[in-house]
């Protein structure tokens, strides 16, 4: 099956068609680091690793370039970073507030099972790009110079708004425009500012005398560019992004460089609640991922990475999602059986089914994907069937959540892993092979050994009857 994605910005499921097969491109908006990810920003890092991952498997995995990146110069940062360190002079609190967040995301996002981007460039190490498409930007009459700061001029592009299909007013109001008397509209966004003394400030753009600091949105257009060029696959992230941060990209990179799309691809998860609600510090049900992975503040267990993982592709990416205790629950159950029927079958390596894989490729249909490893789980519960049982474990390990591990201690959640089949897996077995040699069919007996031996299963046979061991 042809992999199709939906694009948010035709609003249309179509087959997915590389710029260039050997060089798929994608690009994710990545965390701001000023606090611990929450677990909505667990989302699009879960989603887009398993677009990776497909993309990977489709085209190779050396032709597939995959960018998230790191925005480390912001209002957001500069603000916690005076609350948390007042006695630092700012730029050192900056980067103590950002080095802590930083390695604390990395090390979650690890737990939940994804693989690192192939780059994951920070804005700061970025601002010559920037600086220059700001400088195109202007040069083309896209943006203007106001009092040292740099504006994008929107009425220079005559479809802006495409992507999020705002009206005027909604885009105001989304937008939560600031009013200031340089501005020629007031849609007109910064795209380079000066800084206030203490902040970080590298040499401005145009001319500006005074130094400044990016705007937000010119980041990811300028690393995009440095990365993924001018045009590029796939742009993807969390559905709130859509306005004005995506819508902003668009305006920044096709009025820089010309060209009549960004990205062939935009793609955005949809919202996440919990338990029925809006997350949110204020109503104590704002959730982090560290708090998840190890405390008791949600529900009264700690959960394993691969759990959360798994709860988030227990619905579709783009539908809305309700992060709840008994979504946990049931992934944690879930997982338990599907290891239990997998652990010692993925030594010998087989492909990934054709059937999970055309899930996936229609639009990432978690749920059907999930569907057909049920189906599968139903035909090798009982550790018998070892083809199914070595799809299972390779699915495990290919969706990221299950890394192979034999022993019990890696399994917090709960897993009880048997380390073969039971009693009553195997005598029906020896039954049958018992009848086939009162019978004198030696063949067959031969084969049921044989089928057994396959399952890790050695016979012996005594006076009293057949005993049966793992093989050690």
């Amino acid at each position: 099956m042809q992999l199709k994605l939906y694009d948010t910005l035709t609003r249309a499921k179509r087959p997915f068609k590389p710029l260039d097969p050997a060089n798929v491109r994608m690009y994710v908006c990545g965390p701001t680091v000023y606090d611990f990810a929450h677990v909505g920003n667990a989302r699009p890092v879960i989603v887009f690793d398993v677009l990776f991952r497909l993309l990977r498997h489709l085209y190779g995995a050396e032709h597939v370039t995959y960018v998230r990146n790191i925005t480390d110069v912001d209002d957001k940062i500069i603000l916690r970073a005076g609350e948390e360190h007042p006695g630092l002079p700012l730029n050192e609190a900056i980067r103590r507030v950002t080095e802590t967040t930083d390695r604390q995301f990395h090390a979650d996002v690890a737990a939940l099972g994804c693989l690192p981007p192939t780059a994951e460039p920070r804005a700061t190490e970025h601002i010559a790009e920037m600086r220059a498409m700001i400088e195109r930007l202007v040069a083309a009459g896209n943006a203007y110079v106001a009092e040292d700061n740099v504006l994008f001029r929107v009425a220079s592009m005559p479809d802006y708004g495409a992507l999020s299909r705002r009206s005027l007013d909604e885009m105001i109001a989304g937008a939560r425009v600031e009013v200031a008397p340089y501005k020629r509209d007031p849609m007109d966004f910064v795209l380079w500012k000066p800084s206030k003394p203490g902040e970080p400030a590298w040499p401005s753009p145009c001319g500006i005398a005074a130094p400044g600091r990016p705007g937000w949105h010119i980041e990811c257009s300028a690393m995009a560019w440095k990365f993924l060029g001018e045009t590029f696959d796939i742009h993807g992230g969390g559905i709130d992004l859509v306005f004005p941060h995506h819508e902003n990209e668009i305006a920044q990179s096709r009025s820089a460089f010309h060209t009549p799309v960004m990205a062939n691809f935009w793609m955005h998860n949809g919202f996440l609640q919990v338990e029925g609600e809006k997350m949110a510090k204020s109503t104590g049900n704002f959730v982090t991922i560290h708090e998840l992975l190890g405390s008791r503040k949600f529900g009264s267990n700690q959960w394993h990475g691969y759990v959360l993982r798994l709860a988030m592709l227990m619905t579709h990416y783009r539908q809305p999602m309700d992060w709840t205790v008994d979504r946990l629950v049931e992934a944690r159950e879930n997982l338990k059986e599907w290891i239990n029927c997998s652990v010692g079958f993925d030594e010998v390596a087989v492909p990934i089914p054709e059937e999970f894989v055309n899930a996936l490729s229609d639009d990432l249909n978690f749920p059907a994907a999930l569907s057909f490893v049920h189906s599968l789980h139903r035909s090798a519960r009982h550790r018998t069937n070892v083809e199914r049982s070595r799809e299972m474990a390779a699915i495990l390990k290919w969706l990221g959540i299950w890394n192979g591990e034999k022993s019990n201690d890696v399994y917090d959640y709960g897993c009880d892993v048997r380390r073969g089949p039971a009693e009553e897996d195997i005598r029906p077995y020896i039954d049958a092979r018992d009848t086939a040699r009162k019978a004198k069919n030696f063949a067959e007996a031969d084969r049921i050994r044989n089928e057994l031996a396959k399952m890790g299963v050695v016979l012996h046979d005594t006076k009293d009857g057949t005993t049966w061991e793992i093989a050690r």
